[in-house]
């Protein structure tokens, strides 16, 4: 595409840029490079779009040919930040393909924090000068004082410290005894120091970790599963890799993945520790200016260590030379809403084209990535044992058919006995369910109703702390009402079912000394929340706490004992193929937080459905015996790892509508071999904010280019405008 600018001719007719905006584009735009500008692909640049200045990158720079006498526009500005890389440039443009998404679509999370690309705003700070004025005055000995004693400080600060007027301050300057400075806002990341060998590494750890060692010191792009049962010293072990991968060059970069904000937070004081510089964050719960921080440290290649959720995939490294993506099985790592793609997929091939080492690790590993360790495309490294007297817990099924909770209650008599016995000896206890608030559902005694979210089919969720109607799928939200919305009937409302605050609700009536505390996305609603949450857990000021699958996700609490699974079969609902594999990893992890000291611990898990294979294997710790099972099946029909399975989601403002435009979505699929299509079918939700939604499923063979077959099928659709239409590639929710 070109972009003209009527009877004006380039600086230069040599060059040009062509250059990519974060905008839904199907291609990068051509632009003239003015004489004596430094463009370089990669460039980061200002240039025009239509009637509005824009930002973009440069994804090329080309000899302009000798006929070409296209009046095009110039580049504008070029910002101080060193340009994207040639394998970051690969990488969104993989991306995009791969995931059937516009290249514009991806760079835009690339630029999400765009103040990076100027040089960090300043601040005007004022030290005293050592020069007293003959004419001093109580309120400007004050400010001096207060000067020599917070060190630089603003004008605004000294004088609430000091307790006058700003014009005290401005005095001082004009008088000579303050100086004013202007100090850079955003302060480069303290530079980490140590890259020794780790202290207190069992045989085992240290035997993993001179592996990576040695894979980093050779370079290039290498694979490896770090598979490791729960509390063995995974991140130990890849301490290693880090300090190996900091020590070959002074501007080498390290990313971690981490699948949470709260085991973000949890994570950076061993970081801290170990290389005596905290890492650099990149995570949703960050402000503007964090934010901002963060991207121009990276960009610059001065963040060494960068820790964070998904997004910090698309962070622009410079010399980005060792990726690990912790708890890899996590279904967190999967992006569904905008452009859809799992981090971990995403991690391996970003990997591949920075030619850098990757460390997959997990306890409970994904079966896609133990195929591909199976199959030698990983290098998998294992760690069987817990340092030191830890073991892992004992796990016993409780069969809620011969030992159901009294009518009311959620607990059996085995764990409330359990919870009991664990407090009186001075332990704690976790009880685990992932369902917030206090009932999963809100019905009307008199007329059946089910309250919903407004042009919604999701139920309402009732929170009683906060005395609200909640939907968790849209965040809608209101006061429990007084009386029935539907037929009016006072005092008819009624919680079905148990969340964590009815759980924690039953433990304190159970336990009414016991210091019971909730762990939620409800309670713990930022970084600060989340530390003060497991701080208290680790010192032992919480005696039960009750959570959500976030107690899951690697913290290491000394003195917990006991694990309850409230409702081991929730997850195992729905049509999901990975059903299964996610039960079996997800109360694999909460388990495992039992006995990670010196005290052993132990696991109750209730549930209905004792004969299942996830639960069997769970209770024998036969993990790989599961996963063989769910191998088999799956290689059996196809599916992934096997096969491949992609989604087309349509959505429209009215039922007759989204019907009509799923026969002509039908009518365009191209014919494919060795493709089948499915389809469509309502969605499970099958209506969301006021639209009504359809799905296809699509599979196909293991060496299919699904992804080629999916844009040429969105191509080929002629829809109404007010359709919308998305592609979703190795889908994980099913909804």
């Amino acid at each position: 595409m070109t972009e003209s600018l009527a009877r004006t001719k380039p600086a230069s007719r040599m060059k040009l840029a062509r250059i990519l905006f974060p905008l839904p584009l199907p291609e990068p735009f051509d632009y003239a490079i003015p004489d004596g500008m430094d463009v370089q692909p990669g460039s980061y640049v200002r240039a025009p779009l239509g009637k509005i200045e824009r930002t973009g990158v440069v994804w090329e720079v080309k000899e302009r040919a000798p006929d070409d006498e296209r009046e095009l526009k110039p580049v504008l500005d070029v910002f101080p930040v060193p340009p994207m890389t040639e394998a970051m440039r690969r990488f969104v443009s993989f991306a995009a393909k791969y995931n059937v998404a516009h290249p514009g679509h991806v760079l835009a999370m690339v630029l999400r924090a765009r103040g990076g690309l100027r040089p960090s705003p300043t601040q005007t700070l004022y030290v005293p000068t050592g020069h007293r004025s003959n004419r001093m005055t109580d309120a400007r000995v004050k400010v001096l004082d207060a000067a020599r004693e917070t060190g630089p400080t603003s004008a605004a600060e000294l004088a609430r410290v000091a307790g006058v007027s700003p014009g005290v301050v401005k005095g001082l300057v004009d008088v000579g005894s303050l100086e004013a400075r202007e100090i850079e806002t955003d302060l480069p990341y303290p530079q980490p120091t140590n890259f020794g060998r780790g202290d207190h590494l069992t045989g085992e750890q240290q035997e993993a970790g001179e592996t990576l060692r040695a894979a980093i010191a050779r370079g290039g792009f290498q694979p490896f599963l770090l598979d490791g049962i729960t509390g063995s010293g995974k991140t130990e072990v890849y301490f290693e890799a880090i300090a190996e991968a900091l020590s070959k060059a002074d501007d080498a970069q390290v990313l971690v993945l981490l699948p949470e904000i709260a085991l973000t937070q949890a994570v950076l004081k061993r970081f801290e520790e170990r290389f005596g510089a905290p890492p650099a964050p990149w995570h949703s719960g960050l402000s503007d200016a964090e934010r901002r921080r963060t991207w121009r440290e990276t960009a610059h290649g001065r963040a060494r260590i960068v820790i964070g959720a998904r997004s910090a995939l698309f962070l622009p490294f410079s010399n980005l030379k060792l990726l690990i993506i912790d708890e890899e099985h996590d279904t967190s790592f999967k992006q569904e809403d905008g452009v859809t793609y799992h981090a971990r997929d995403m991690g391996v091939m970003r990997a591949k084209l920075e030619d850098a080492a990757i460390i997959l690790a997990s306890a409970t590993p994904a079966l896609e990535t133990m195929v591909n360790a199976e199959q030698g495309r990983y290098q998998r490294l294992k760690l069987s044992a817990r340092p030191g007297a830890a073991k892992l817990p004992d796990i016993e099924l409780v069969d809620l058919r011969t030992d159901p909770p009294e009518k009311g209650h959620w607990l059996s008599s085995k764990l409330t006995h359990a919870l009991t016995e664990t407090f009186e000896a001075g332990e704690q206890s976790l009880l685990f369910l992932n369902r917030r608030g206090y009932a999963p559902l809100v019905i009307c005694k008199a007329c059946g109703e089910k309250l919903k979210s407004p042009a919604t089919e999701s139920w309402l969720t009732e929170h009683r702390y906060t005395n609200r109607l909640v939907c968790h799928l849209t965040g809608w939200s209101i006061p429990k009402p007084k009386a029935c919305p539907h037929c009016g009937a006072k005092d008819s409302l009624m919680g079905v079912g148990p969340g964590v605050e009815r759980v924690a609700e039953e433990v304190r009536q159970l336990l009414p000394n016991a210091r019971v505390e909730i762990f939620s996305s409800d309670t713990a609603t930022s970084g600060e929340e989340t530390r003060g949450i497991v701080d208290r857990m680790a010192a032992g000021e919480t005696d039960v706490l009750v959570g959500t699958q976030i107690v899951a996700k690697g913290h290491n609490f000394p003195n917990l004992t006991l694990v309850g699974i409230v409702d081991a079969d929730s997850s195992m609902k729905g049509g999901d193929l990975r059903a299964g594999e996610r039960t079996f990893q997800l109360l694999s992890q909460v388990a495992g937080r039992a006995g990670r000291a010196e005290r052993p611990g132990r696991a109750l898990v209730q549930t209905y459905a004792t004969e299942n294979p996830a639960m069997i294997a769970l209770a024998a710790g036969d993990r790989d015996g599961f996963l063989q099972i769910e191998r088999d099946v799956r290689a059996e029909l196809g599916l992934p790892p096997f096969g491949r399975m992609a989604a087309l989601i349509m959505s429209a403002p009215s039922a007759e509508m989204i019907q009509e435009a799923g026969k002509l979505a039908g009518a365009a699929a191209p014919n494919g071999e060795g493709i089948t299509v499915y389809g469509p079918a309502p969605a499970p939700i099958a209506i969301l904010r006021g639209r009504h939604r359809i799905r296809f499923l699509v599979t196909s063979a293991r060496d299919v280019d699904l992804s080629a077959y999916m844009a040429a099928w969105l191509t080929a659709m002629k829809l109404p405008s007010a359709v919308r239409v998305s592609a979703d590639i190795d889908p994980y929710s099913f909804l």
